[in-house]
């Protein structure tokens, strides 16, 4: 019978990235709608054969890091050293009371790793103990001199460009680490090379063109530009929500607590302003309304808060592998007054959906004291949903 192999993969981002220009750490920069570390450890904290992910981050970074990947599944992380070869050690060591069988290295850096490198990593490991993923060179190489000349041209059908996750056996590469570093050995550029030093042979199995790491500010322009133009399927959708006052002391707006002299006649909460929002982006959907996935009739929402079924919308986007472009919401009352409130109410609603408050906007109108938003019976809101899904027919 086989025993079945744990695995754990370890994820360096402990690096400044200062080729990648201004902005901070490239891996907490934000790349199609999200940080370029939250892509790049989800793809292992998601995946069914990955037992244990270990971050190892620059310790100035910690709470940066937290809230760029809340939400998924990892280890408590490790204090990255002064080299990305001290930051490996950092992150096998913090592994070695989960006795993993296997690990995988993976650069914070490719965000765009994907669930089939990873498996082809697990498989490749039993090779030789050692693999990396790697990509053809498709461009003629030329070695060049101090002086700029040209010295050689190596032959390209032997060349590949390394990428990662690098798999290894785990005692076999912590220990190549350990002598690596009792030997004072720092220049390493990546995990295969101190492989290669301590006698092993590193197989290859096939990479991905897409796993490039970022590393200037054109790969971000380039990575951004195929980003959009995968999500080609633009939607948009409308809603609309009212509801009447009753008694009460405060009415909820916008995921905000609102102190009004009534409150909402409602089976939820009755925050208009983000049902409206909701019905737009299940409109968008094509996705029925905020009625059909929430019924009234079910007592379980009797009283219940908006900002999950804002959540749920989203949610909803991005299972399809979609973005929310933008978010609009128009409030229709004579009091409370909106204005006031404008900016705390947009930076509510990108809280609750992760959407950036650039791309939200919150916005106020009577109607001349005419209906009954004049008489001040109660509030309505108009929304609308703009959204960008992948193209699929």
């Amino acid at each position: 019978m086989t025993i079945p192999q744990r695995t754990a993969a370890i994820l360096v981002a402990a690096g400044r990235g200062l080729r990648a220009g201004a902005g901070g750490p490239k891996q907490y920069r934000t790349i199609g709608g999200r940080t370029v570390i939250h892509r790049a450890l989800a793809a292992f904290a998601d995946h069914p054969e990955v037992s244990v992910v270990q971050p190892v981050v620059n310790p100035d970074d910690i709470d940066v890091f937290n809230a760029a990947v809340s939400g998924l599944r990892y280890e408590a992380p490790a204090r990255g050293g002064a080299t990305r070869q001290a930051s490996v050690l950092a992150g096998l060591e913090a592994l070695v009371p989960h006795k993993p069988d296997i690990v995988l290295i993976h650069d914070a850096a490719r965000p765009f790793v994907t669930p089939a490198v990873i498996s082809r990593a697990i498989v490749a490991t039993g090779k030789t103990g050692a693999a990396i993923p790697v990509v053809p060179v498709t461009d003629t190489i030329k070695e060049v001199g101090a002086g700029g000349d040209i010295t050689a041209t190596p032959e390209r059908a032997k060349l590949r460009i390394a990428q990662t996750p690098q798999t290894f056996r785990f005692d076999t590469i912590l220990e190549a680490h350990r002598r690596a570093a009792r030997d004072g050995l720092t220049e390493f550029t990546d995990d295969a090379a101190i492989a290669e030093w301590a006698g092993l042979t590193v197989a290859t199995f096939e990479g991905d063109v897409a796993n490039m790491k970022l590393t200037t500010p054109e790969d971000f322009v380039r990575e951004e530009a195929r980003l959009a133009a995968a999500l080609g399927d633009i939607r948009m959708g409308t809603g609309y929500d009212v509801h009447a006052f009753g008694e009460g002391d405060h009415v909820w707006l916008c995921g905000l607590r609102v102190p009004h002299r009534k409150g909402f006649l409602a089976h939820s909460d009755g925050d208009v302003g983000l049902h409206a929002l909701v019905d737009a982006i299940l409109g968008a959907l094509a996705d029925g309304d905020i009625g059909s996935h929430f019924p009234p009739s079910d007592m379980k929402w009797k009283g219940a808060a908006s900002d999950q079924f804002l959540k749920y919308a989203i949610e909803r986007v991005t299972a399809r592998g979609g973005r929310v472009a933008n978010l609009e919401v128009t409030m229709i009352c004579e009091r409370p007054k909106i204005g006031p409130l404008r900016d705390q109410m947009r930076a509510r609603i990108a809280e609750i959906s992760g959407v950036d408050i650039s791309r939200i906007a919150v916005k106020a109108t009577t109607s001349e004291r005419l209906g009954f938003t004049g008489r001040e019976e109660g509030i309505a809101a108009t929304a609308s949903a703009t959204i960008r899904l992948p193209w699929n027919v």
